[in-house]
């Protein structure tokens, strides 16, 4: 199809003069030395049609990838994703970019387009000429340009069209949000995606790997040398292998390599030299990958490399928070940091595929991941999800998922569903089948699950498509587990998604039935979209759920562990106490009912609890003060004279509960051995003065100058002491001098207003996040934080290049 006549279909859109000018001061050549070439900088990007469905006049603007125009808006009540999508719109947008070729480039090479992810519904022409589109806005896709570029400059255009609304159940931004690469070829070259690494012996210090991939072109007297490195890059080992014309398979016995664990996550590189007859270097990949081994079993739960391991989880979404869908791998890789610190030691990416560098650094970090393809199938949930896509689409997109992750060894297992609403019709039996049949069929070496639900009394009619899963899947029905266990003696679970306020009975179920081998909390994070899920009210505010009624001002979850800007809940830390075993304490204030209003819960709510012993105007009153701990006892202090000592255990369900009447100033818990000794563990809480000032920090102090890089910053407002005053809503205003950029900027208030782009936000609870991007010099970065009438605070940073 003519691209021109592809955007005509969608709106007319002008190609004006001012247009040509502009885009070819946007080049990119591409340089067949390079196999795989980021191009991510320098995109033109107008809006086409906007969230009320009305033709836009094409005002084309320089963006950097990756991109969500959604997010660059305020949230507003009329917004076409609704509550379902936080508020936000929605619309089309067209992307534009010059590659720049030449006769060798062309005559010498393929060159395909690495789109990693783009929402929804991408269109890739080049020269007008449609490449190939995808309607899935999560599966990462290659397209071969080759046949379509033509010497000298060749116009790439991408049109992403997320205007059919509703189409999802939560946030999912609108256009380019994930990376885009060149892969430079050569024409003999090796197969992108069809390098597949496996661990058939692990043993450690004396372990089998296996390699296979495809080769395209012309291989005849070919051989490829293929070595293990190390995280230091420094050769391991290698062997050379003859190239057949397709399907090649190389293998290294017994080699002693480190194993791969969520404790020591040990990354090795496999690279494949692919020679012609003469001995000349012709392409060369590599892949990361890990030494390990997965069981799981009825009568021994789950094991890594031989070991026990309760999985303590979390289901997260894609969003990245105050930037949105944006996907920089320093956002990843400080979202997984923050759920490892939190306790979790897997994840389910629900429900759709995720960014590549968030399973990077789940390797790098040490968390197991289930990798979930789909929310739903053939029976929409809303009127234009992939209902609309599956029948012709599922095939490809099972592909792009398996065929891309398989070498991940954080990847567990494959899931290929969520609570899909045909799941009482005998087809859905089938749908399962051949979905899982094709994940067994790329990868057979990790099992099949689906998250299955009921809304009614009826489960047992689930068990023939629970027969064709390896896992099975239950999303708020772990109560029935050992029920379940009676029917189905071999069947093994893991509870997909889990209320947070069960988090104790949860935990002691997955503790003490070898069969439940895992619990996954909804959510570690909180997100965007399905507005109000998990939120807790006041008594005149919308009593209803997310699911009966929009809830405006609400525009994101609070069901998570984390919240926002990154900060852990009581929740978090009860539930990191609960499955680890290492010392530890931790005390929190539950929220006086009637100080804001009478307190309720919804489904998904937790009870408002915080880390403040600062209730102005409550003096006298009683408080209730939680104490989480597996010590035997806890004494408390209030003001250094001992006030009450309570023994704790499995009975109390670790808690430690005082009621104390308020007074200002200072409440501490100590934890108790079992000789009624203090020990070094300990809390304390201090009553917050008047704001004086704002603090600042950062997740780091060093930046890379590659226009990608990200550091998050905290502003609190504290008072004289230092104190976090929690009760502080001070409009606090973000300012970024030198070479970076802010790029978001807001509160964990879900029911503010103000889109994340503004740089002024008001505190809530004290506390103001921001997001700051390198550019691509470097130089020192200046961060200022300011309030009226309290002292600026500001740090400063330094941008180096990329060694």
């Amino acid at each position: 199809m003519n691209r021109l006549r592809y955007i005509f279909s969608i709106c007319v859109v002008m190609l004006t003069p001012a247009f040509v000018i502009n885009a070819r001061s946007n080049i990119s050549a591409i340089n067949s030395t390079q196999r795989k070439q980021l191009i991510d900088d320098a995109w033109q990007f107008t809006l086409v049609q906007n969230d009320k469905g009305e033709q836009v006049p094409t005002s084309f603007q320089m963006v950097d990838l990756p991109h969500d125009w959604s997010i660059l808006n305020d949230f507003t009540k009329g917004a076409a994703m609704g509550n379902d999508g936080g508020y936000l719109p929605a619309g089309k947008g067209l992307y534009k970019k010059t590659l720049v070729a030449t006769n060798d480039d062309i005559g010498k090479g393929r060159h395909m387009l690495y789109l990693e992810g783009a929402y929804m519904d991408a269109h890739v022409f080049v020269n007008d000429s449609l490449v190939g589109h995808r309607p899935y806005g999560y599966s990462s896709v290659l397209y071969d340009l080759s046949s379509y570029l033509k010497p000298g400059e060749n116009e790439l255009s991408i049109s992403v069209d997320n205007s059919q609304q509703r189409n999802a159940r939560w946030y999912t931004g609108s256009g380019i949000y994930r990376h885009v690469w060149l892969l430079n070829l050569p024409n003999t070259h090796v197969k992108p995606w069809s390098v597949y690494i496996t661990t058939p012996k692990v043993e450690k210090y004396r372990s089998t790997v296996k390699a296979s991939f495809d080769v395209n072109g012309q291989s005849d007297g070919f051989t490829a040398s293929v070595y293990i490195k190390n995280s230091d890059g420094k050769l391991l080992y290698e062997t050379n292998t003859p190239i057949n014309s397709e399907s090649n398979n190389v293998e290294f016995k017994d080699v002693p390599l480190e194993l791969w664990d969520i404790d020591s996550p040990y990354i090795y590189t496999l690279e494949i030299c692919l020679k012609d007859k003469d001995g000349n270097i012709i392409d060369t990949i590599d892949e990361t990958f890990g030494v390990r081994k997965i069981e799981y079993s009825v009568s021994e739960g789950f094991k890594l490399n031989d070991r026990p391991v309760l999985l303590t989880g979390a289901c997260v979404h894609s969003d990245n928070g105050l930037i949105g869908a944006r996907s920089y791998d320093a956002a990843e890789a400080h979202k997984v940091k923050m759920l490892k610190e939190a306790g979790f030691n897997a994840v389910r990416t629900s429900h759709n595929h995720p960014a590549p560098s968030f399973l990077d650094e789940c390797d790098r970090q040490g968390i197991l991941v289930i990798d979930e393809a789909f929310d739903g199938w053939r029976w929409e949930k809303k009127p234009f999800d992939y209902s609309k896509h599956i029948d012709q689409w599922w095939d490809a997109d099972i592909k792009s998922l398996v065929l891309r992750d398989r070498n991940h060894p954080s990847i567990i297992c494959w899931s290929i569903g969520n609570e899909v609403i045909e799941r009482k019709q005998i087809e859905v039996v089938k749908t399962a089948k051949k979905l899982a049949d094709l994940c067994r069929e790329l990868d057979p070496t990790r099992p099949v699950t689906s998250a299955l639900c009921t809304w009614d009394h009826e489960w047992d009619i689930f068990d023939p498509l629970a027969a064709e899963l390896d896992i099975v899947g239950y999303n708020y029905l772990m109560h029935k587990a050992e029920d379940d266990h009676n029917r189905v003696p071999d069947r093994i679970m893991w509870q997909t998604e889990s209320y947070p306020r069960d988090a104790f009975d949860n935990w002691s179920r997955t503790a003490n039935l070898p069969y439940v081998i895992g619990d996954f909390v909804w959510t570690g994070i909180d997100y965007l979209g399905e507005s109000g899920i998990g939120k807790y009210y006041y008594a005149g505010e919308n009593n209803t759920e997310f699911f009966v009624s929009d809830q405006w001002p609400w525009h994101s979850s609070y069901c998570g562990d984390i919240d926002l800007i990154y900060q852990r809940k009581p929740i978090s830390h009860y539930r990191e106490i609960l499955y680890s075993d290492k010392p530890s304490l931790f005390m929190y204030v539950k929220e006086p009912e009637g100080y804001y209003g009478s307190i309720n819960e919804s489904m998904w709510g937790t009870y408002p609890s915080w880390e403040s012993w600062t209730w102005p105007g409550y003096e006298g009153k009683p408080i209730e003060i939680e104490v989480i701990t597996k010590f035997p006892a806890v004494r408390l202090y209030v003001n250094g004279s001992e006030y009450d000592t309570k023994k704790v255990a499995y009975d109390t369900k670790y808690k430690a509960v005082f009621s104390v009447p308020y007074e200002a100033g200072n409440i501490k818990a100590v934890a108790l051995d079992k000789n009624g000794d203090e020990t070094d563990y300990l809390s304390i809480m201090e009553t917050a003065g008047n704001p004086v000032a704002v603090k600042l920090t950062a997740n780091r102090n060093i930046l890379t100058a590659n226009n990608q890089d990200l550091i998050f910053v905290l502003a609190e407002v504290v008072d004289k002491n230092g104190n976090l005053v929690p009760i502080a809503d001070n409009e606090i205003t973000f300012s970024v001098l030198g070479e970076g950029e802010l790029i978001g900027s807001g509160s964990a208030d879900p029911k503010s207003t103000q889109g994340y782009h503004h740089p002024n936000h008001k505190a809530w609870k004290g506390k103001v996040g921001a997001v700051i991007k390198s550019t691509g010099k470097p130089g020192n970065v200046i961060i200022k934080a300011e309030a009226i009438g309290l002292k600026v605070a500001q740090i400063k940073l330094k941008s180096l290049r990329q060694k």
